[in-house]
């Protein structure tokens, strides 16, 4: 009785043990399903909310063709037409200035440069004036005046015409030596000079040279049997050479030793067309008159006279008429000194005017109304220029 009892106890234990592994179990169980459940839940959630570009390419397919008809008909607008061309600007004109004086550029430029000759009551150069003693006016405009340049730095190139007609061919050698000195005194290493004489026809002796070349060609030179004289043609001659064949930036001159008859120039006929062409080549024109008092004993020299003296005047030079043979080696000096003395002015002109027209100009000292100023009548627009020289005063 006692062993059944027993026996009966411990099949109940182990019946017991058995229940509460099973419960455990089963406990356990339940726990990781729910717990699998609700990471299904959250990838679900997950996956419903990732933006249509993370969806694989059927459920992109899907979304699209699920949309209207109409939302996926979009009208395709044509590109814009590109923009028109931007306009090249205009380059700025350039002046370009020699380097070697057997080099030549014609230029355009607005500076103008006025080769101005002050003296006082004595016919003596006046020196030490400064921007503030001048006044220039274009057109009855002011215009400014930016520096002064010195004439020992910007090169002479000089046209020396010497009349060898019938009227004064008896003082050609006098008129030669007196010449010769003037070269001489004149020129320096830098400096040229060409030779004509007043002829027939316009006869060129020298090529621009030396002082010396040039003295050793007119000593060699020899006169022509013909007694007329082309003094317009001569002159145009002269000034055409200084224009074209000599560096824009050097001081043009024409020394003419004649007593201005004319007799046979057959491509000019007038002072005025002479004029003009001095005037185009910027050139100063010097004139004596070796006639001494005798021009004034009938009417054709006194006419000539006066025409070389209106010709001297428009280009800023001077018509000498020495009394005796031996002033000519002091109006060649005055001339030098003169060349030597100039003061150069330099200024932007402020006018706009075509190609070719000419701009008168007029040039004084206000402050000191006792000297006399000399200098060219105006000069035509679009013609070359000196070029600009250093300025040494600029008070």
């Amino acid at each position: 009785m006692v062993n059944r009892y027993h026996t009966f106890a411990r099949t109940a234990s182990a019946l017991l043990t058995a229940l509460l592994f099973l419960n455990s179990a089963m406990h356990v169980s339940a726990q990781t399903g729910s717990a699998r459940r609700a990471q299904t839940r959250t990838r679900r959630a997950t996956t419903k909310h990732t933006p249509s570009t993370a969806q694989p390419p059927a459920a992109q397919k899907t979304t699209q063709t699920s949309q209207p008809v109409q939302q996926q008909q979009r009208t395709v607008l044509p590109p814009p037409p590109p923009p028109p061309p931007r306009p090249k600007p205009t380059p700025k004109p350039v002046v370009e200035i020699p380097t070697d004086d057997d080099e030549i550029i014609n230029v355009v430029s607005k500076l103008v440069v006025v080769p101005v000759s002050v003296t006082d009551a004595r016919g003596e150069p006046v020196r030490g004036l400064t921007i503030a003693d001048f006044r220039i006016e274009e057109r009855g405009r002011k215009q400014e005046i930016t520096a002064i340049g010195d004439p020992d730095d910007v090169p002479l190139e000089i046209a020396l015409l010497l009349d060898v007609s019938g009227s004064v061919r008896d003082r050609f050698d006098f008129e030669r030596d007196a010449a010769t000195r003037f070269l001489r005194q004149v020129l320096r290493s830098q400096d040229r000079a060409t030779l004509f004489f007043i002829d027939a026809t316009p006869r060129r002796i020298s090529d621009r040279d030396t002082a010396e070349n040039s003295v050793r060609k007119l000593a060699a030179a020899r006169l022509s049997p013909d007694q007329t004289t082309a003094f317009y043609d001569t002159v145009v001659a002269a000034a055409k050479h200084l224009r074209k064949d000599t560096p824009a930036r050097h001081r043009r001159v024409i020394v003419a030793l004649t007593d201005g008859f004319d007799t046979n120039s057959e491509l000019v006929r007038s002072i005025v067309t002479t004029t003009r062409e001095v005037q185009g080549a910027e050139a100063v024109f010097y004139a004596i008159n070796p006639s001494g008092s005798s021009l004034w004993l009938n009417e054709i020299s006194k006419k000539a006279q006066s025409e070389l003296v209106q010709l001297a005047a428009a280009t800023g030079g001077t018509a000498f008429v020495p009394a005796v043979a031996d002033e000519l080696d002091t109006v060649f000096r005055r001339i030098g000194a003169e060349l030597r003395t100039q003061y150069l002015l330099q200024y932007y002109s402020n006018n706009e005017a075509a190609p070719g027209q000419f701009l008168p100009i007029t040039v004084s000292t206000p402050k000191r109304q006792e000297f006399r100023v000399r200098a060219r009548q105006g000069y035509y627009s679009g013609s070359p220029t000196s070029g600009s020289v250093a300025p040494t005063n600029n008070e």
